[in-house]
């Protein structure tokens, strides 16, 4: 703020001043009612700065302690080899760095010393001032040696293996913290109740990880294999896509998390690539749809997923939405499209003009629903939900859904699937059908060396069946249909 010699503000400036805030008040105001009159949704506020958040090294675990003690013996070897060369190789950088630096600013005392000043205030001719010498410093006392170590009783070999581990452990504790490469180690359950722990780090998809647990416990390595993830307090689940990087939805859960991971097989993960026909002809009759031969459901899956953009299958029809904040549920039709969930608001109709949008796929997650019919008092078992995967427990931002049945249910799990991930998922089937047709082959060259009997080995289309697992209900009733392409 200006001001006269005086001290009082020039009157002028104080009036336009005024004038600015003035404007400023009104221009607030037409942005607010813009945004009302524009009817935008609030969005969910912004997970707190990871800074402020203590980082979680373990999952499954009380500590990460504990979770060490837990991994093999050549697992946290390899763990301390890849801390060692991450540290290493950090320290390297930073020392080329620093040598970098000291070229472009040279070292100050490298410089010759300053010439002496002269005192122009005495009218004498200045004379040059000897250097002061410090005073001698007096020596201080030098301290006694400490007395001998007591001699230690000799350790037992299981003793010294023990104690090897816990050094290994403490170094890993402190180098973890220092690893540029963020690491996990996750305790994963299997089918027999049983537990495996594996050290897993940023660069590794969920494929990398269910290759570890192929090889640590020696499963037929079939394509519906998959990572379950579960979520007691919201009482939801998911299978982890193949895709994925493990670590990053892991370290959303929160430190007194009680989700799982689960090892497990799952048919409905990619049942869309086995029999297309039920998922894009879902409204045909079902006769017809169970008949169908291979090659027409691979020029099914042709025409769906290897054209310039993807086809997600024609959904549509009722479904039960739970009100916010409420144990209610209202009915409203809904219709899956490439971008989202689009509802019929009440009395227009099914045109695309008419047409609101329920939720977008980007950055959200499909979940099944458990036992919300308690919960909840949904209509049904059969649920599913929507939500952030930084959400870990009630919020207003989760959208919940539920069916009238089983199969829909499916239908719609499985569409969005394919309309959030794409082409990406196809991928991820081809490359696990790849994988389980390489294992079975390395299994009956196995067998057939021990046995001296020839084996054919299955093709690539070939996947392995499905352990323990209800089936699927069937298809719906017959139908027209439409195809809507993601673009």
């Amino acid at each position: 703020m200006f001001k006269t010699r005086g001290g009082t503000e020039p009157r002028g400036i104080e009036v336009k001043m005024d004038d600015i805030d003035a404007m400023f008040t009104d221009l607030l105001g037409e942005m607010d009612l813009l945004t009302q009159s524009l009817g935008v949704d609030t969005v969910p506020p912004e997970s707190p700065s990871s800074t402020n958040k203590e980082v979680n090294f373990s999952i499954g675990f009380t500590d990460l302690n504990a979770s060490l003690n837990e991994l093999e013996d050549n697992d946290l070897d390899a763990l301390m080899a890849d801390l060692v060369a991450d540290i290493s190789e950090t320290e390297e950088q930073f020392s080329k760095s620093k040598s970098g630096h000291q070229e472009l600013h040279p070292d100050p005392k490298s410089f010759p010393p300053p010439p002496l000043l002269q005192d122009h205030s005495s009218s004498t001719p200045a004379a040059v001032t000897a250097p002061h010498i410090p005073a001698p410093v007096p020596k201080a006392p030098t301290p006694q040696p400490p007395p001998p170590p007591q001699p230690s009783k000799p350790l037992l070999p299981e003793e010294i293996e023990a104690q090897a581990k816990a050094d290994k452990i403490k170094l890993a504790l402190e180098k973890l913290k220092e690893a540029k490469v963020k690491k996990l180690v996750i305790k994963v359950l299997m089918n027999d109740g049983s537990s495996k722990t594996l050290m897993v780090d940023e660069r590794q998809t969920v494929r990398d990880v269910l290759d570890n647990l192929f090889e640590k416990t020696h499963c037929d390595c079939g394509v519906d294999w998959t990572l379950y993830e579960t979520n007691p307090e919201l009482q939801i689940e998911r299978g982890f896509e193949d895709h994925e990087n493990l670590v990053e939805p892991l370290s959303a859960w929160t430190r007194d998390s009680e989700n799982q991971i689960l090892f497990l097989e799952r048919i409905d993960k990619y049942a869309v690539f086995k029999n297309p026909q039920n998922f894009y002809l879902w409204k045909k009759d079902k006769k017809s749809l169970k008949d169908m031969k291979d090659k027409d459901k691979d020029l099914l899956l042709e025409e769906n997923f290897c054209g310039s953009s993807i086809i997600v299958p024609d959904l549509e029809g009722p479904l039960y939405l739970k009100e916010d904040g409420k144990r209610s549920w209202k009915q409203r039709y809904f219709l899956l499209r490439a971008s989202g969930i689009y509802y019929v608001p009440k009395g227009k109709s099914k045109t695309s003009r008419d047409l609101a949008c329920f939720v977008q796929f980007d950055n959200v997650n499909v979940y099944y629903g458990k036992d919300y019919k308690q919960k909840y008092k949904a209509p049904t078992e059969f649920c599913f939900v929507l939500k952030h995967p930084q959400i870990q427990k009630e919020s207003q931002y989760i959208k919940y859904l539920c069916c009238d049945d089983a199969w829909t249910m499916t239908l719609w799990v499985t569409g969005i699937r394919i309309a959030k991930y794409g082409v990406t998922l196809y991928n991820n089937y081809k490359e696990a059908v790849k994988k389980a047709a390489l294992s079975s082959l390395w299994s009956n060259r196995t067998t057939a060396s021990n046995t001296s009997t020839p084996s054919t080995p299955p093709t690539a289309k070939t996947a392995p069946q499905p352990n323990g697992h209800a089936a699927q209900p069937r298809p719906a009733p017959p139908g027209p249909t439409h195809r809507h392409r993601l673009l």
